[in-house]
């Protein structure tokens, strides 16, 4: 697996790990910190290193990939495995129970019409787990029966509560102060084709599972909305905001900072929040592009670089850099070619 891979790459990978997923600015600072690139005017650099990783990963069945909270907006990297099989379950810490009453828990929050994005802890614990067992055929009964494992019939409420601290330690769902069970980063990261197969349905702007999302107001439409994607929609509309399927009104108020930093076209740094803002949610939805499409919005951050004065240093920064950038990218890595092999990786992956 390490063929092709640099000590850099090595560092990233058990960083994610050891450490489990990480924010988009944490990994961009590890690896601004390891190469002296920045990720954000060198951003096919820095796909190059994301390829070159998961080409080394798919020999092992995992990916690098990234995936947007729906509750904070934010974009999350992590390594997950791409290969659901008797075989891979063999890996995981959690007894069959306790996947029975994970499973359990992500099907009533996806399952919720409202799209509220989580559910009490006295639903939780309440959960019936009878229907995440298999239905097996008695030859000396009429019909199929489903068949209860006693491990599932004795997995009490004291259980139940160990279970729910362990899922939210590891990040696999999020318990609230006010008592409430949401996703957790790495639900949305190993989840996306669970979501797609399951037919959850998806948000109207970007396309993916509409987890934690905003209805339409209009109680025949099914469009449902992530805040943040609203955010987008709506930020920079002169005119009347509306669902963009029915065109019925949607209650919508850009955040008053926003709307300062809209009017203000004067203020670079106001202008530069907001494109980092749409480029943030662009590069996740690039990550986590699968094989149906994906958001289809994507979009590299631009930017330049101050000019060397001193036209001998300049020489050998350029020799130098032409030498970093071959370790980064991985032999014959071409940066013309990075993010559309990226999204070829990524599309075998989602398979």
């Amino acid at each position: 697996m390490s063929g092709g891979l640099s000590w850099r790459h090595h560092v990233i990978i058990q960083a994610l790990l050891s450490r489990g997923p990480l924010k988009e600015k944490e990994l961009h600072s590890m690896f601004e910190d390891l190469t002296k690139k920045n990720p954000g005017t060198d951003r096919k650099l820095f796909d190059a290193f994301i390829l070159t990783i998961n080409k080394a990963l798919t020999c092992a069945n995992f990916e690098l990939r990234g995936c947007i909270d729906q509750y904070d907006g934010q974009v999350y990297y992590g390594v997950v495995n791409t290969v659901s099989d008797e075989q891979s379950k063999l890996g995981t810490k959690y007894t069959v129970p306790q996947i029975a009453f994970y499973k359990a828990i992500i099907e009533a929050i996806v399952q919720d019409g409202a799209a509220n994005g989580f559910i009490s802890s006295i639903d939780v614990l309440n959960l019936n787990l009878d229907s995440q067992v298999t239905v097996v055929t008695d030859p000396q009964s009429q019909g199929s029966q489903p068949h209860v494992p006693p491990a599932l019939k004795n997995f009490g409420l004291s259980q139940k509560e160990k279970t729910l601290q362990e899922l939210a330690r590891d990040q696999w769902l999020n318990l609230t102060t006010d008592g409430n069970i949401k996703l957790g980063v790495k639900s949305f990261l190993d989840l996306r084709s669970w979501f797609r197969n399951n037919d959850v349905q998806s948000c109207q702007v970007c396309n993916e599972a509409g987890i934690k999302a905003e209805l339409c107001q209009n109680e025949s439409c099914t469009v449902r909305i992530h805040h943040y994607c609203l955010k987008q929609l709506f930020s920079q509309r002169k005119d009347a905001k509306v669902c963009p399927s029915c065109g019925t009104s949607w209650p919508y108020t850009v955040p008053k900072e926003e709307a300062v930093q809209t009017e203000d076209g004067n203020e670079p740094r106001g202008s530069q929040r907001a494109a980092n803002s749409k480029g943030k949610r662009r590069r996740a939805n690039a990550i986590v592009e699968d094989e149906e499409g994906g958001c289809g919005n994507q979009e590299e951050l631009n930017g330049s670089r101050g000019s060397q004065h001193d036209n001998g240093l300049a020489g050998k920064r350029r020799r130098s850099r032409r030498t970093d950038d071959a370790d980064i990218g991985g032999p014959g890595a071409s940066q013309s070619s990075s993010v559309t092999d990226l999204r070829r990786v990524t599309r075998r992956s989602a398979r």
